[in-house]
């Protein structure tokens, strides 16, 4: 239907999808903004303007999709540098981002302690802007903010940040821009940490996708190789399994990845830029209470600073260097 067609059924855009701006007022959440976003096609997912403009609910007709960690949504000023703090943080949901200049397991690079993941997933973003509008007779849901991390006598990395659905339409689209800004060579490390959940992951669900190599992070890992892309049901005292995935590109120059479900009749499928993010990450836990698939594409392997180093992988950005990554989510029915 047509823009002028549409406006004379309703009374405000709205009705049929669009943005909600609030702030949580509970528990670990309190005082932190958040954006629901609903597409009015069956997509609904909830953007976290202080936890780096992550993405934390998801859902599709009513169906979840992600994973939701015991912590749930928590602001970022209970996060913890050191070690595995970072997990006491970790929201899981549809996007926890990592990096921006160091991810994998803590590690003492030099002179510094790095803790898991990186502080991106907990800096707050600003110069938030909501700017949906309408484009022709298409509805455009569009929010924008800049996340920085840096200090003084340090690296300063910024990333532009912008996500957009379009109103009757299943998909989300995601646009980084990272520009180092400072005037020193960086590191520049980034993982986009995607954690699947009930009811959409379970042992009806299946991984489509077909790596140009695969490597296992560990031993226990590497029993189960060959079923990287099936599931079983929760199971007690399990350990996790981690993939390392180098992708294929088309002729666009994109990867893809899906995660369907038979049962729910659902797919989501996952696209990005593979020439800027080569890599996917494969976090498979069938843990009790921990059950989570985690879907990561990334600009290198899951591994520390030191081990990326080691491996003579560890990307940099120099002075005024821009890197844009491009991510798409799709919803659909099968």
């Amino acid at each position: 239907m047509k823009k002028d067609e549409l406006l004379q059924y309703i009374g405000n855009t709205a009705q049929l999808g669009g943005s909600r701006h609030y702030t949580l007022s509970d528990g670990r959440g309190r005082d932190m903004r958040a954006v629901d976003i609903v597409t009015g096609a069956g997509l609904q997912y909830t953007i976290l303007p202080d936890r780096g403009m992550d993405i934390s609910l998801a859902s599709y007709r009513g169906q979840n999709l992600v994973y939701i960690s015991y912590n749930g949504e928590t602001h970022p000023a209970f996060y913890e540098p050191q070690g595995l703090g970072w997990l006491h943080t970790f929201t899981g949901g549809l996007l926890t981002t990592c990096g921006l200049t160091y991810l994998g397991a803590p590690v003492r690079d030099g002179d510094e302690d790095l803790g898991l993941h990186g502080r991106f997933s907990t800096i707050p973003a600003r110069q938030v802007s909501d700017l949906s509008e309408w484009v022709g007779d298409e509805y455009h849901i569009r929010m924008k903010g800049i996340i920085e991390e840096g200090r003084i006598f340090g690296t300063k990395l910024r990333l532009e940040r912008e996500i957009s659905s379009v109103q009757g339409q299943n998909k989300i689209r995601l646009k980084d821009t990272v520009t180092n800004a400072g005037y020193a060579t960086s590191p520049y490390t980034i993982l986009y940490h995607m954690n699947f959940g009930y009811p959409m992951l379970s042992e009806f669900a299946e991984l489509i996708l077909d790596p140009e190599k695969t490597v296992s992070a560990t031993p226990f890992a590497e029993e189960g190789i060959n079923e990287f892309r099936r599931f079983i049901k929760p199971t007690a005292n399990i350990q996790e399994q981690v993939y390392f995935h180098s992708v294929k590109k088309d002729s666009k120059g994109q990867s893809k990845v899906t995660l369907q479900n038979s049962k729910l009749g659902i797919a989501v499928t996952i696209k990005s830029n593979a020439d800027q993010l080569p890599y996917l990450t494969e976090w498979k836990m069938m843990g009790m209470g921990d059950y989570v698939l985690g879907i990561e594409p990334c600009n290198v392997p899951a591994k520390n600073r030191v081990a990326l180093k080691e491996d003579n992988i560890l990307p940099y950005l120099e002075p005024g260097e821009t890197r844009t990554n491009m991510i798409e989510f799709e919803l659909s029915d099968i």
